[in-house]
């Protein structure tokens, strides 16, 4: 049986000195091995193809039958960890929390222990009639987020 520990080894080893990274590693029953990668650079087909390639000359067949699957961490899906948060600032998240609540608004800070999302909302002028428009700024801990993702617009 091939072991997430076995894959992640050969794909860190062959990263070193880069700045691409694991996002994700996923083996079925089957030896079904789908590899997810991100970087503080965009990942290309180039990075895909040359670690698929550096896995697969690391391992067996004659051991053992495996498929092998490559692709980037993908603008759809969940950020995983602190280092994906760095290349997006400025960019606009839906963040889902713990207690399923659901905050938006565009990342414009971090540390290793929150986020910092700025937002527009509309309240009641404090003198007069009718709303203006405020900005407002809202800290989460790391530790509260249950799925964040970047909101796209088409």
């Amino acid at each position: 049986m091939i072991h997430k520990e076995q894959i992640l080894s050969l794909a860190e080893t062959h990263f070193n000195g880069t700045d691409k990274f694991v996002t994700k590693i996923t083996i079925g029953l089957d030896n079904a091995i789908e590899v997810l990668i991100d970087g503080d650079t965009p990942v290309t087909i180039k990075d895909c193809v040359a670690l698929s390639r550096f896995i697969e000359g690391n391992l067996d067949r004659e051991k053992e039958d495996f498929a092998l699957e490559v692709s980037s961490h993908g603008a759809a899906s969940p950020l995983i960890n602190f280092r994906q948060y760095k290349k997006h600032i400025g960019k606009p998240f839906e963040i889902k929390l713990n207690d399923d609540t659901q905050h938006e608004g565009e990342l414009v800070e971090l540390n290793e222990n929150e986020i910092t999302l700025k937002y527009s909302v509309r309240e009641n002028k404090p003198i007069g009639k009718g709303k203006t428009t405020v900005e407002k700024k809202e800290t989460i801990p790391f530790n509260k987020i249950k799925e964040s993702k970047i909101k796209l617009k088409f």
